[in-house]
């Protein structure tokens, strides 16, 4: 009985704090000046691609400058992979079994990739999430200009996040950040990790495209959460806190978005666009601001940062776009989990970090 209420508390209790409004400030400016540059010159549509970019800014949050900045060009490599191969899909109709069998494919390839050089947060999750949603949406911008406007917020997010240093000329000439050799159990685990993440991004993409679903890819990201789990217990919560966090978002997403007496837009008339983009950058702050200390909570506010977006980008009628989040998020999440369940690994300990770096974990 005590182990499972243990695990009950874990799961709405908040982590501590560990100067979460800097780095959510970082993150919120990093997606509100491209989205607003995008806003006033009148393309709304395109700021999925500069929001994607900035999400560069998320990685190595309390690192020192020197690895901050290392960490987030190798965050940057992922997220514009993810934005590059999602817009090649969408220029050339490439959808359905295509994203699934792509998106599964490359979820594998990230998951070694962000093993070996210690993501953090964990795994390739936003930039499958990057690709599902660039592919989802018709590329409105010759392809190059969708890569130029990603690759130009991911630069401006590392200038946010180096800035410190600009300003205060801090730098630790011990610190380093090293990759991690996948050899021996290392590199078993990697490849059980990588089938996992291929085996659980493919199934929910593949029940999405059988159901008739129009957006499979957000049962694919959904699938990928759980996996960031360090253990089962985790990755358990993951997935729940997905569900119920993605639920309580929708309800805002509705507010804003359903007609009715509670509905905001229309207090708006013709600035639409503009209250859905100052949205997005208020919803991505306190995103990052709960990020490391309750997924479920920051969820909560993701779930509106992706949907207006996705309304921005290519508008559709919101009761089929708050259903299908729903229902995609739940097969997606409980994908995830029972995959971590039945594929396992047998366990060995994580690298040893040196000494410079054991205090970046």
């Amino acid at each position: 009985m005590r182990p499972v209420l243990s695990h009950f508390r874990q799961l709405h209790s908040l982590g501590p704090a560990n100067n979460d409004q800097v780095s959510a400030l970082r993150v919120a400016i990093s997606v509100a000046v491209p989205s607003l540059l995008l806003l006033l010159g009148g393309r709304p549509d395109l700021i999925t691609y500069a929001v994607f970019g900035a999400l560069t800014g998320m990685y190595g949050r309390n690192e020192p400058h020197q690895l901050r900045l290392r960490h987030q060009l190798q965050a940057a490599l992922v997220l514009l992979s993810g934005v590059a191969v999602g817009v090649f899909l969408s220029v050339n109709h490439l959808h359905s079994w295509w994203l699934v069998g792509v998106e599964a494919i490359l979820a594998g390839v990230g998951s070694v990739y962000s093993d070996r050089v210690r993501l953090k947060p964990n795994g390739p999750f936003f930039g499958i999430l990057a690709l599902g949603a660039c592919a989802s949406v018709p590329t409105a911008v010759p392809w190059y200009v969708a890569l130029l406007i990603a690759a130009a917020s991911a630069g401006f997010s590392l200038f946010v996040g180096f800035g410190g240093w600009i300003r205060g000329r801090a730098w630790d000439p011990g610190a380093t950040r090293n990759a991690v050799r996948l050899q021996g159990r290392f590199r078993q685990r990697a490849v059980v990790h990588a089938a996992r993440y291929t085996a659980a991004v493919g199934a929910a993409g593949a029940v999405g495209v059988l159901t008739g679903s129009g957006h499979p890819h957000w049962a694919m990201a959904a699938a990928a959460v759980p996996l960031a789990g360090a253990d089962l217990p985790s990755s358990v919560h993951r997935g729940i806190h997905r569900i119920i966090g993605t639920l309580l978002g929708l309800v805002i997403v509705a507010v804003v978005l359903l007609p009715g007496p509670w509905a905001l837009l229309p207090h708006f008339p013709g600035a639409e666009a503009a209250v859905l983009a100052v949205l997005v950058i208020v919803f991505q702050f306190t995103t990052e601001l709960f990020m490391a200390r309750h997924y479920g909570l920051a969820m909560v506010s993701f779930t509106p940062v992706i949907l207006l977006m996705t309304q921005l980008a290519a508008p559709a009628d919101p009761y089929v776009l708050i259903t299908e989040r729903g229902v995609e998020t739940a097969v997606g999440a409980v994908t995830g989990i029972l995959v971590v369940v039945f594929i396992r690994s047998r366990r060995s300990p994580p690298p040893a970090p040196s000494a410079s770096s054991a205090g970046l974990q």
